[in-house]
């Protein structure tokens, strides 16, 4: 039997800052990880996709290169092997500056192996046991595979195997039109595959509002993605050239599939019930406010614990457990305003909560919209696609969230993020002097503009 302070089961974006953090303290940690240091974000996630659709915009702009004023003599060309090696090296690179981070504490082991509970304290790893009073787990999540007649037997993508693709589809299926599924289907489409999306329900990113969603789909087939709306799936098959997606409206035709229908949290080979840690019927770890879950001294961080899917809630999850268990605090995961991007060009930046969300929430609601072709930045840019919108609260003018699908958008809803968190009124930020030109600068032009619906 091994002895620590605190065990960390997974490397993800929360349980190795923690463990970073007690082990500066001089408390003997031990963090167990099955595969790869970094999680999802550096592996599968946040650093190889963005570093793809990096290369993807590179390609939309030598294409559009004339309209302003630059010649290129041929039709540019991509080259998806060296496509892939970049998006490689970005993730390698991180992954040994966690290593070299790791190593650099005298009280923190680094293990790598399938970490299982075989007690209320205790994970048995490679033949070992390590026991610790206290333990969290961080094990992320997967893409989900649904049990779509046919798929098993047909070879299909998820969002972890396509980012080593180094030979670009010919035409490429997504099976999904939320976030993932729209970030693959444009950047394959700008490295020049066809690309169908097809989507079960009648949107495009249907946690969005109806007009967010109808302009996402607008930008899509700008680019000359074929997207299919209201389509059951029913199954999958191949025959000698083709995979082939069969739904209640026909059949979809291409060389490729791209599973992107959500994803499950990493605990079903955990043995959690023998640490008496529950689970909700999706497999995500039940926890608190402060992330605890029903075991005592053992936490549930990151996206296995379903209180958030990105790398910032994540990271946003070691910070609350950090505060509460090193500094005294009592933070709450409730107390967070969620923030998150959709990676498609031109990007959405959203925070808080939709003009849907707001009313069936019961605010009585004022908003606020602005198309991109409005927006000064935009057009010197010559990306005028998308629009800005506002929600805020018609009572208390405070600001209930935001949506800022366009060039900028990612960075330009921090304006409201941050007035948001500081809880400043509409009123207040309204009479600020923002910075010209730049997309942010619309946000006292938007509240200016806000009208009760």
């Amino acid at each position: 039997m091994r002895e620590y302070d605190a065990i960390f089961i997974g490397a993800g974006q929360a349980g190795p800052f923690l463990a970073a953090r007690m082990a500066a303290m001089g408390r003997k940690v031990v963090l167990i990880e099955r595969k790869f240091l970094g999680g999802t974000c550096v592996n599968a996630g946040c650093m190889p996709t963005k570093a793809l659709v990096a290369s993807a915009k590179t390609a939309e702009v030598a294409r559009r290169a004339s309209e302003f004023g630059v010649k290129i003599d041929s039709e540019p060309t991509v080259d998806m092997s060296v496509v892939a090696a970049r998006a490689r090296k970005v993730t390698l690179d991180a992954r040994s500056s966690l290593a070299s981070w790791f190593d650099s504490f005298e009280t923190m082991d680094v293990v790598f192996g399938h970490a299982k509970f075989v007690a209320a304290k205790t994970v048995f790893v490679d033949g070992k046991h390590y026991t610790a009073p206290q333990i969290f787990i961080n094990v992320g999540a997967r893409p989900r595979v649904p049990g779509i007649p046919g798929l098993a037997d047909v070879p299909y993508l998820t969002s972890t195997s396509a980012i080593t693709l180094e030979e670009l589809p010919r035409h490429l299926i997504v099976l999904g039109g939320s976030y993932i599924g729209l970030e693959f289907a444009q950047m394959h489409r700008r490295f020049g595959a066809d690309v169908t999306i097809i989507e079960r329900g009648p949107h495009l990113a249907p946690r969005e509002d109806t007009d967010i969603s109808e302009a996402i789909a607008d930008i899509l087939t700008k680019d000359s993605i074929n997207v299919l709306l209201n389509h059951k799936f029913l199954s999958v098959a191949q025959d000698e050239s083709d995979v082939i997606v069969r739904t209640d409206h026909g059949e979809v035709h291409g060389s490729h599939i791209l599973i992107a229908l959500g994803r499950q949290p990493n605990t079903d080979d955990l043995g959690l019930d023998l640490a008496g840690v529950e689970t909700d019927r999706r497999g995500f770890i039940t926890v608190d406010e402060r992330l605890r879950t029903t075991a005592d001294g053992i936490w549930a961080l990151g996206d296995c614990n379903g209180q958030g899917a990105f790398t910032h809630t994540s990271y946003n999850d070691f910070e609350i457990v950090a505060a509460n268990l090193l500094d005294g605090g009592d933070r709450k995961a409730s107390d967070r305003i969620l923030g998150y991007g959709l990676y498609i060009d031109p990007p959405l930046g959203r925070v808080g909560m939709t003009e849907r969300q707001a009313k069936e929430a019961g605010h009585a609601i004022k908003v606020s919209t602005r198309p991109m072709s409005r927006v000064g930045r935009a057009v010197e840019k010559g990306e005028t696609l998308g629009l800005m919108k506002l929600v805020a609260d018609a009572e208390t003018d405070q600001m209930l969230g935001a949506a800022f699908l366009g060039v900028g958008g990612d960075e330009a809803v921090y304006g409201v993020l941050d007035a948001m968190n500081l809880k400043a009124t509409t009123e207040k930020l309204r009479w600020a002097v923002p910075i010209h030109p730049t997309v942010g600068e619309l946000v006292p032009t938007l509240i200016g503009d806000l009208r009760a619906t």
